[in-house]
């Protein structure tokens, strides 16, 4: 039997970007959970060790300080791919005893079993990406298992990952006693919601379960007349404006404030949507805020397959609906539009009539008229007060990262030809 887990970043990282620029691909949630807190679930007695690329380190470090960061000290480990979505079947598959094996899905590395000679040469791969030659010779055996591969396949298994999750973590529903829903408040199939402690939900407000649960979280606000449609999750200390509309696979991060009209979409931690306008099909990282009346399109008018372009190539997502992609730090002018599939780098002020760009590189200026490059000073400038706002003093460790994500990010206006 192992005597620890791995979660680590592989091969096909970079079909994340923009979302991963500032977190390990693990870090990204679907559904309540990130998809390293669901490996944690199913693997709770474990040891976990953390892997990512060797510029997230030092700040990996820094956010998760009980955990050993690309430090491989065990005798014998299970490498679990951080792009997986673990659930019950992939225990099932891939378990903690047997001779070292290579799992995969596809072209995919979903895991591996590793002990002795190998786990020994591997010790020096920690700092950079693990690519299938580090399991060379391995025994390999086929699995069936779901694996992100792109940003919207976060929203596609939303829906079913707010399910799952919320059986995981809301022990059969309930509102806490220490929640306060005042009278005219309407909840539909009760037994599908969980309300936490310290909760506040104001009246006129309907929250309907009868498609998929409800999970609120501890300290919440929701204002009046707002309608809550299940599968939807709204994180710990988050606001809900008043007339708010969040349709189902609703998916709100804690610390966020949002407003207007979400459908199957992601919103990341501290991150802001608080006034009218449409999000749909979306996901959006941390310390975003949209201006008022930004909207977008998920949906072509042909009704066609939609291309999102990544990495500066255009990829044909299958789906009919995707919509915004936004990286953190990045923020919309007021009645801002965006057309099906838009992709927008990190850290970008985004503003101006028309559609901008489809591909938005990170650290961008301006619209649809024309793109120059977002000065770093500034744009952390503004990032540090944003954080202050809400108490949050950014790191020395946090400036770096900021700084040599600029960097990582210059072939990317570059090829829009914008100076850097």
């Amino acid at each position: 039997m192992v005597d620890s887990i791995c979660i680590f970043e592989g091969m096909y990282y970079e079909r994340l970007y923009p979302l991963i620029y500032f977190r390990p691909v693990y870090d990204l949630r679907c559904g309540i959970l990130t998809l390293r807190e669901k490996i944690k679930y199913y693997f709770p007695d474990m040891p976990i060790i953390l892997h990512s690329r060797g510029y997230l380190a030092d700040y990996v470090k820094d956010r998760n300080p009980r955990y050993k960061v690309n430090e491989l000290d065990s005798k014998s480990c299970l490498f679990i791919n951080g792009r997986v979505i673990a659930d019950e079947d992939f225990v099932k598959d891939i378990p903690l005893k047997g001779k070292d094996t290579l799992y995969i899905s596809g072209d995919t590395i979903v895991a591996a079993r590793v002990s002795g000679k190998r786990l020994t040469e591997l010790r020096s791969a920690m700092n950079d990406i693990i690519t299938d030659a580090d399991f060379t010779g391995l025994f390999k055996e086929e699995v069936d298992a779901r694996v992100i591969h792109y940003p919207w396949d976060l929203v596609h298994f939303n829906s079913e990952e707010i399910i799952a999750d919320y059986k995981k973590l809301a022990n059969g529903g309930g509102i806490s006693d220490e929640a306060q829903l005042y009278d005219g408040v309407h909840l539909l199939n009760k037994q599908n919601i969980h309300v936490g402690k310290g909760t506040k939900i104001y009246p006129c407000t309907i929250i309907d379960a009868e498609s998929g649960p409800v999970f609120i979280g501890d300290d919440v606000t929701i204002l009046g007349n707002t309608t809550i449609q299940g599968p939807a999750f709204v994180g710990d200390k988050s606001l809900v404006k008043m007339g708010s509309k969040l349709y189902h696979n609703s998916n709100i991060g804690r610390v966020c404030k949002v407003g207007g009209e979400i459908e199957d979409s992601v919103i990341h931690s501290y991150s802001n949507k608080q006034h009218e306008g449409f999000l749909g099909h979306s996901y959006l990282s941390s310390w975003v805020n949209l201006g008022a009346g930004t909207n977008n399109s998920d949906l072509k008018n042909n009704y066609g397959s939609i291309k999102v372009y990544i990495n500066g190539e255009a990829i044909d997502s299958g789906s009919q609906f995707v919509g915004l992609t936004m990286g953190d730090h990045s923020k919309t002018a007021i009645n801002t539009t965006f057309n099906t599939g838009t992709v927008v780098g990190v850290s970008c002020n985004v503003f101006g009539a028309g559609f901008p760009p489809r591909y938005i590189p990170s650290f961008s200026w301006g619209g649809a008229d024309s793109l120059t490059t977002y000065d770093l000073e500034r744009s952390i400038e503004v990032a540090q007060r944003v954080e202050e706002r809400r108490k949050i003093q950014m790191s020395q460790t946090a400036e770096r990262l900021f700084r040599k994500v600029f960097d990582l990010t210059r072939e990317e206006r570059r090829r829009r030809g914008m100076p850097n």
